[in-house]
């Protein structure tokens, strides 16, 4: 199996970087990303159901392998919503194809956002970073011509940090942009 260059990268470069910073006893401890969740959700869905099929297809093609739909737990009348609805699509990525993403991601499709200046270095306290896309124009992946509506997606790198610290740290070396601390108001 081929090694992905991102893969490489952490384990020549990144888990000795973490290791010096963060004083681990055990090469173990290092925090590695586990895994990366992307999700949509499907609000237009319920009135239109070819945009379902759009955004499934557009998932699809984003992170190579197929997306499970996400139901409505419960029915809320206020929303038009009914128990067993689809609402959603979300795709687990792990192992090579997780690295492949997160590498396509870093390098191709975050520097075609316009007015980039960064990612916020916020967590969830357990270690793991959440971002939102507005739109998936961004990957090349997506052909313009056939795209039929606009649609943001979740993305979501779960690591085995045990810190916010940690986490970021990890991610900021797998070449992950943040806002530079110089530009961060308190």
């Amino acid at each position: 199996m081929k090694k992905t260059p991102l893969k490489g990268h952490y384990n020549e470069v990144v888990k000795k970087a973490l290791q010096e910073k963060f004083k681990y006893k055990n090469v173990m401890q290092t925090p590695k990303v586990i895994k990366i969740m992307i999700s949509m959700g499907l609000a237009k869905a319920s009135q239109d159901k070819q945009h379902l099929e759009y955004c499934f297809n557009d998932l699809k093609l984003i992170a190579g392998q197929l997306a499970v739909p996400t139901k409505a737990k419960d029915s809320i009348s206020n929303f038009k919503l009914r128990e067993g609805q689809v609402i959603g699509a979300k795709v687990t990525l792990r192992g090579d194809r997780m690295y492949d993403f997160m590498y396509r991601f870093t390098n191709i499709c975050v520097p075609s956002i316009p007015d980039f200046r960064g990612f916020k270095r916020k967590c969830d306290g357990r270690g793991n970073y959440s971002l939102g896309i507005k739109d998936q124009t961004i990957f090349p992946e997506i052909d313009l011509d056939k795209m039929k509506c606009s649609q943001g997606m979740n993305i979501t790198f779960v690591t085995s940090a045990q810190t916010d610290a940690e986490c970021i740290e990890l991610l900021e070396l797998l070449n992950l942009p943040f806002v530079k601390l110089s530009n961060v108001k308190v």
